[in-house]
């Protein structure tokens, strides 16, 4: 082996991630890397801070992508990406991490790493360097083997996607409220013109639930792994006024039934007990690991 080390570059490293990901996904997960939705998603979200990504770390075995140590959206949190057989490489990550993805407050440093609960070497290797945990959820799917479980949309709201209507505005209106920010939405349509400014985001497997006032009561972005065969949920939004009448369960739905016509058989969802009431699953867990020096 010829292990190499340089820093990632934005505007051609991006796509090249993006394969590896792909490349090296294990079912559920339980290969210790993201989804490459994730990784995908992260770079268009409006929190995402473009301007420090030349401190994530990629190492090579001869030119071909071997580890990346990255953050999602800010300094202060790390995820190790290995390719297959070279997790071994992931303890030897800390210190780069630290390094590089820690931030800075109050004259003091902070990072947390986040790894899966099967992933002994490295959390191992985490309490060595004075690392806690401090947080662990649930990884969770729904498997499309089990079948899909229809519900009735309430009477005067429809059903359509991203190809039939891209209102900006209203978009962004349910996704501020969905997400309960304080004060009314403001004017920055443009963080939600980014957000569908991916190489692989679809209109088409986007669902929108439209109220009979035309607004958008629910909103279900929905992602499908090329190369795998999984769909994967972000982001997913109802607005309060309108919470607790089952839109949320449709939206899924319908997103699923999508991907499934396009080779997905199983769908990642979230943390929140919502998720397992509507018949998803726990697979593994991720725990966050975090160090103040």
């Amino acid at each position: 082996m010829s292990i190499t080390f340089r820093r990632y570059k934005l505007l051609s490293d991006f796509e090249r991630v993006n394969e590896f990901i792909r490349r090296n996904f294990q079912r559920y997960q339980l290969g210790g890397n993201i989804p490459q939705p994730f990784w995908e998603y992260a770079h268009t979200h409006p929190y995402f801070n473009h301007n420090l990504t030349h401190r994530f770390g990629i190492w090579e075995d001869n030119g071909e992508i071997a580890a990346v140590a990255c953050y999602e959206l800010d300094l202060g949190e790390c995820y190790f990406l290995t390719k297959t057989g070279y997790e071994y490489m992931k303890p030897g990550m800390i210190d780069y991490a630290e390094k590089e993805l820690s931030k800075v407050a109050n004259h003091q440093k902070s990072l947390d790493i986040y790894v899966f609960d099967y992933e002994d070497q490295l959390k191992k290797a985490l309490l060595q360097k004075g690392y806690g945990k401090d947080w662990s959820a649930p990884i969770t799917v729904f498997k499309y083997e089990n079948g899909f479980h229809e519900r009735v949309l309430p009477e005067g709201f429809s059903i359509i996607t991203l190809e039939d209507e891209n209102d900006f505005r209203k978009i962004h209106d349910v996704l501020w409220r969905g997400f309960d920010h304080e004060d009314e939405p403001d004017d920055d349509l443009d963080c939600r013109m980014l957000m569908q400014s991916a190489p692989h985001f679809r209109k088409d497997l986007t669902t929108i639930i439209k109220a009979p006032n035309g607004e958008y009561a629910c909103f279900a972005g929905m992602w499908m792994d090329e190369v795998n065969d999984f769909a994967y949920i972000e982001p997913l939004v109802t607005d309060p006024r309108y919470r607790r009448m089952g839109l949320a369960t449709i939206a899924i739905t319908e997103s699923m039934k999508h991907t499934h016509k396009f080779g997905a058989t199983y769908c990642f969802g979230g943390a929140p007990e919502f998720y397992t009431s509507i018949g998803f699953e726990t697979v593994c867990y991720r725990e966050k690991w975090s160090k103040v020096w």
